[in-house]
């Protein structure tokens, strides 16, 4: 008998300890959970994530990816709330405000514009909600604040010099007698910029063209206009161009829908993309990863939206369970031409 109770209590023990084991819970792939993720329920907390312009071809693809990463990281679909800035930054902040009002645990914004981030930022802090900023960079003088008072706040994006460094590497490859179409030392070009005052934008404008320069490339701007990141907005301003005879030898785009939409106006004219004009994006939709694999884009450079949004996703997981994030969580780009067009285009599709 004595015999006996020994035996049920050594399985009792067992049992007991097999079962703080569960207790303290493992993820899908075996790997233990921390005490503070255990304590957090995801399903119940929520997400509010404010998009600058949903008709941002690449922001869409974006927004649905982090959709996706939100839900698979434990968020519930129905506690995510997504909002469309119209690209009014006023309207942008009223829309933090409401997500705030409404209880968001944690806040996603892809802001209008870097100017109105300070805004947003001073919202969030004062409200305590953790605030994480998506592919348009704040202006360094608030990212500092953040350091410097260790706010719950993060940006997660690639630095947007490198795009415009590849780009000019894009066109630096292809040589200066493909590019000089008219033999006169000279590269005359186009910038199309997204948004002045983004500071991707200014970034992606100002290296482009210097990293030709400093590559002893000569560069003649003849003319600097702004697409405001539209399809539509820049094959007008290239058939204008072409209207008036303009020489132009390389046309700088901000992203790549600027840089389809000048493939659209070129299409209606004698001139050829690839031959006549060269022509550089930045951002690896698929059609103009297609055009590159056709021959007629020059080159674009990948910014990976989908790896983009799962960091965001984790970002936030850890936030609402109450752990802190690096102030800057930072991605590369990588430069895309023929020769490797068609693997990430393959990547994007799987």
């Amino acid at each position: 008998m004595k015999r006996s109770l020994v035996s049920l209590l050594a399985v009792f023990v067992l049992s007991a300890t097999v079962l703080a084991g569960c207790d303290k819970g493992y993820d899908q792939n075996g790997v233990e959970r921390s005490a503070t993720e255990e304590s957090v329920n995801l399903a119940e907390k929520k997400v509010g994530v404010c998009i600058y312009q949903f008709s941002d071809t690449f922001m869409s693809l974006y927004r649905e990816e982090l959709g996706k990463a939100l839900v698979d990281s434990g968020f519930s679909k129905d506690n995510i709330m997504f909002f469309d800035g119209f690209n009014d930054p006023d309207l942008q902040i009223s829309q933090v405000r409401r997500m705030i009002d409404e209880g968001v645990d944690v806040l996603i914004v892809n802001p209008v514009s870097s100017a109105s981030a300070e805004a947003i930022t001073d919202i969030a802090v004062e409200a305590d909600v953790p605030l994480i900023y998506i592919n348009r960079e704040p202006a360094a003088t608030d990212e500092a604040r953040w350091e410097e008072n260790e706010w719950n706040v993060t940006y997660i994006g690639c630095d947007a010099r490198q795009s415009g460094m590849y780009q000019g590497e894009i066109i630096s490859d292809l040589g200066m007698s493909i590019v000089d179409t008219n033999g006169d030392g000279v590269i005359q070009y186009m910038m199309i910029e997204g948004d002045p005052e983004n500071i991707d934008s200014q970034f992606r404008t100002k290296y482009s063209v210097e990293m030709l320069s400093d590559a002893g490339f000569k560069m003649e701007c003849v003319s600097d206009e702004i697409g405001y990141f539209h399809r539509d907005t820049a094959n007008q301003i290239m058939g204008k161009a072409l209207a008036e005879g303009s020489h132009l030898e390389v046309v700088f785009c901000n992203n790549d829908a600027m840089a389809l939409g000048v493939m659209d106006a070129l299409g209606n004219s004698d001139k050829k993309a690839g031959k006549d004009i060269f022509i550089v994006g930045v951002d690896g939709l698929e059609e103009a990863l297609q055009r590159i694999i056709d021959g007629g884009l020059a080159g674009t450079v990948f910014n990976d939206y989908a790896q983009q949004a799962i960091s965001t996703a984790e970002a936030a997981k850890k936030f609402v369970s109450g752990e802190s994030n690096d102030h800057y969580i930072a991605c590369r780009y990588i430069k895309v031409t023929a020769e490797n067009a068609d693997k990430i285009l393959e990547e994007i599709k799987e």
